[in-house]
């Protein structure tokens, strides 16, 4: 088959968000609204097995905080925690504090330029995908990506294949021809029940997942003075300092 299409993650993938991203602006927001919540890392560790930051809040509630009475409109609370934790986040993208892993914007400079097209497919909100993008990369580097397939467009996150089945549909790719971009067992499980050939770079939340059916899984994109490590092969034989394109169009040769 031949490459055309190369669609990403987000959290994690793009940037390593979670720990000192999403975590911290959840936590400054429960402190807002005058909540003793306190996600310290090995609790978002488990929360993460949850896709979706309102899901996230949904699931504390009902199984790690059931004694937390919400009673006027619990839909309504949830999402202005939710927003208030949006909007705080996009502030510290803004600030510069979450920085792109490494080697993703040689990736996508060398994908631009071999004339790949460029999608993203996400459980994330639209708005913390375009502050990422537009801080990390500059204000026109939204439009590099032909879909941005983010939040509640569809009806079931991650580890359902859905917004996988959006994004391509949009763009009138088949699952053959595109090469999906993942760090997490859920994101990994989403991208393979669409049929996609996945990389997976580990971030630090995810490094003990099961990542069985990834066509090569990575520590980092990798640059060149910041080599990459295969934790798994898969379809690649020989050392492999960094991925590029060339990587990418070798995997769905095979």
């Amino acid at each position: 088959m031949v490459l055309t299409t190369l669609i990403f993650d987000v959290d994690g993938t793009l940037a390593d968000t979670e720990r000192d991203g999403h975590r911290v602006a959840f936590n400054q927001a429960f402190a807002e609204a005058g909540l003793d919540w306190n996600w310290d890392s090995d609790l978002y560790r488990r929360l993460l097995a949850v896709s979706g930051g309102k899901e996230r809040i949904r699931y504390y509630l009902e199984h790690v905080r059931p004694d937390q009475s919400v009673v006027d409109n619990p839909a309504g609370f949830v999402a202005r925690l939710h927003a208030a934790k949006t909007r705080i986040y996009t502030d510290m993208l803004a600030r510069g504090v979450i920085p792109l892993r490494p080697g993703v914007r040689r990736l996508l400079t060398e994908a631009r330029r071999s004339g790949l097209r460029l999608a993203i497919a996400t459980t994330t909100t639209p708005d913390n995908v375009t502050a990422l993008l537009e801080h990390s990369l500059g204000p026109q580097s939204p439009g590099w990506f032909e879909v941005i397939a983010a939040g509640d467009v569809v009806a079931h996150k991650k580890p359902a294949p859905d917004i996988y089945f959006y994004a391509m549909q949009r763009m009138g790719v088949s699952a053959h021809e595109c090469l999906a971009f993942e760090d997490s067992g859920n994101g990994l499980r989403s991208s393979c029940a669409a049929g996609l050939a996945t990389v997976v770079t580990v971030s630090d939340y995810t490094r003990d997942h099961d990542f069985d059916g990834a066509v090569l899984v990575l520590d980092s994109l990798g640059e060149p003075d910041q080599p990459c490590t295969t934790i798994h092969p898969g379809r690649i034989s020989g050392r492999l300092p960094l991925f590029n394109v060339d990587v990418a169009r070798s995997l769905l040769s095979h």
